[in-house]
Order: structure tokens, then sequence, then C-alpha cells
């Protein structure tokens, strides 16, 4: 069941039903197939209500720009006044510069009560609607050269994250202040500050509740592959690929099937196979191949090692048993041992 606002001390419908009361017949159906202000709560284009007419969709929009004119110099427009004042100071309190349908969200569940209040702002002086652009979703602000100050902050925000980076919610919000205390001496809270960035099209958050650039594959997840990334990232430590399977399907609602995830997993190179079925990320420090590629890979780097060291060191990077890593090292085409019992590779 949805509710009705709380928030606002008035009834938004009655208030719009005064102020279009002032229109003829003909342009309130007009505004109110063009805003959902009626039993309909769809918004119109201006070519489908000119269709219901019988006029073109400028004949439309001039019907609606005189309207909402006629309502601005009316009487009931300046008697509603106190309302536009006190839905300005809920938008100011919800942080000045809203995203439109999360403010609408914020006041309402229920659409029509949303197209009431939307309407308000539409008339309303103290209100500018910024429309949605490659950067920005649409928008209202009390307060434009303050928004502009909030979207260069995002921007220099956006500059400072690589395409790898994934940020928790806590160390976003610490970067965003960062940039925010630049341009802006009122900074407002953390609940705040997470709505700022949602007006943003170029950050966004995975189903994790991380933070990162929008177009990365660590935050906007299109497949399998993506998925089990963020569940292995979260899990912290190597996982079976059925358990990855499992994982995928709990926490994103997303059916994985066991086979389909060991062939996806086999694929990319963001993950290593590190013993039977089990599964690390590489940047974790593990190196895809072989156990005899990782032996080759130790002793490159290391240096000269006994035997014993091979094993701890070879164990650390596969779940694999001892005699395996063994049975590799005396291999003598890939391997030899010198005179002090340390192997070297060939």
């Amino acid at each position: 069941m949805q509710k009705n606002s709380v928030i606002l001390s008035f009834k938004p419908k009655v208030i719009t039903k005064a102020l279009i009361g002032v229109l003829s017949e003909r342009a309130q159906d007009v505004m109110k197939k063009r805003y959902g202000l009626g039993v309909d709560t769809e918004r119109l284009t201006l070519e489908a209500i000119g269709k219901e007419y019988g006029i073109t969709r400028e004949r439309v929009r001039q019907i609606e720009n005189f309207s909402l004119s006629t309502i601005r110099r009316s009487e009931e427009f300046i008697k509603a006044e106190p309302f536009f004042e006190e839905l300005r100071d809920t938008m100011d309190d919800f942080g000045k510069i809203v995203k439109e349908n999360s403010f609408l969200d914020h006041l309402s569940e229920d659409k029509s009560y949303q197209n009431h209040v939307h309407f308000l702002l539409v008339l309303g002086d103290y209100f500018e609607r910024l429309r949605e652009d490659e950067d920005f979703f649409h928008r209202w602000t009390t307060d434009e050269d303050f928004a502009e100050k909030v979207h260069k902050s995002l921007k220099n925000l956006y500059k400072d994250l690589s395409d790898d980076d994934i940020v928790s919610g806590p160390d976003i919000v610490a970067k965003f202040i960062n940039h925010l205390k630049k341009e802006v001496k009122d900074i407002r809270d953390e609940e705040i500050l997470k709505r700022w960035l949602t007006i943003a099209k170029f950050i966004g958050q995975n189903p994790l509740g991380e933070w990162g650039v929008s177009h990365s594959p660590n935050i906007r997840a299109r497949g399998i592959r993506d998925l089990a990334y963020l569940v292995l990232r979260d899990h912290g430590s190597p996982m079976h690929f059925t358990e990855v399977s499992s994982a995928i399907t709990s926490r994103f609602g997303k059916k994985a099937h066991q086979a389909t995830v060991h062939n996806e997993l086999i694929k990319d190179k963001r993950f290593v196979l590190v013993g039977r079925g089990l599964y690390a990320l590489r940047e974790w420090g593990y190196e895809r191949g072989v156990v005899r590629d990782v032996i080759r890979n130790i002793l490159k780097e290391g240096g000269p090692l006994q035997k014993e060291e091979v094993v701890d060191k070879v164990l650390k990077e596969r779940h694999v048993k001892e005699n395996t890593i063994l049975v590799n090292l005396q291999n003598s085409k890939f391997f030899k041992k010198d005179k002090s019992g340390r192997y070297h590779p060939v």
C-alpha cells in the first residue's frame, strides 16, 4: 500500500486544484494530461495531447506556456506563496540541489502525489529545473550558483578516480569532501553528500554498495565474470567455483550455473586457478599458470632455493598437495639441483 507524505504540512492536490481552477476548461484538461494531475497519472507528451485534440504539438506547447503564465498572474498563485516557501525549505533541507526522482520519492511513494508536487516545482519561482545531460540526471535546485559548485566538485572527484578504483561509502564521502571544501563552506551531513553523488552519471555504486566510475565493470557489473569478481573480492580469499556460483545467486538474485561460472573464470585474466576448482584474484599476487610455471617464476624472482623453501612458497600460491610440487621439481627438463641442494630453473 502506498503512503502519502508526512513531510509537507499541506496537500499538494488541493493547492494544484485551486491553481488550475483559474484556467478555462480546455486548458485545465491539457494541464492535467500534461502533468498527470487527473485520475490517469501518466504524463502525456505534447504530441499525444495534440492527437487527442486534433492540433499540432506546437499549439499544445503554446496552451501549456500560456496556462502557466496565467496561473502565475492569478490571485490563487499569490495565496499559495506559503506553500511554495515550505516546499523550498523542504528542498533546502534535502540538499538544495536534488535528483528529481529521489526528491519526489522522499516526499511520497504515491505517483499522483508526486505529479502534483512536480507541477508546483514547475510553477514556483524558487525552483530551477536542471535538465538531464551526458553528465547529470534531471535535478532541481533552489540556488543555481550553489548547484554549479556541487557539479564542479563532482567532476573533480571523477578525475581523482581511476577505472579500477573501488571505494567504500565512507571513503568516497571523504574524497568528495576534499573537493567540496574548495568550493563550498557549508559542508552538509553525510546523507546529503551521498545524495549529491547520485546526481552524477559518471560515478556509481556496484551491487555491494561500493563506489567508483560508473563505466567500470567493477561498478556496473554486466555479466557472470563481473559478479564473480565482486563475490571473490568481498570474500577476500580463494573460493571454489561452486561457492562462487551459489554466492552470485544468493547475493545478486541472478541464476548462475556452476559449469558456466567455471568456464567464465577460466577465460578471464582477473582470476587464477589455484587448486582443484579453487579460484583466487590475480590482484592478490597470484600468477596464472600450472604448478611448474609457479615454481619457475618463484626461482627466477627469488634465486636458487632449497626444496622446503620452494614447497613453502608454492603452497602460498596454489592449494595443491606437497607431492605435486615435488614431482614437478624433479623434472630435469625444467629444473636442476646444484651441489648445495638448491634448485635452479633450466
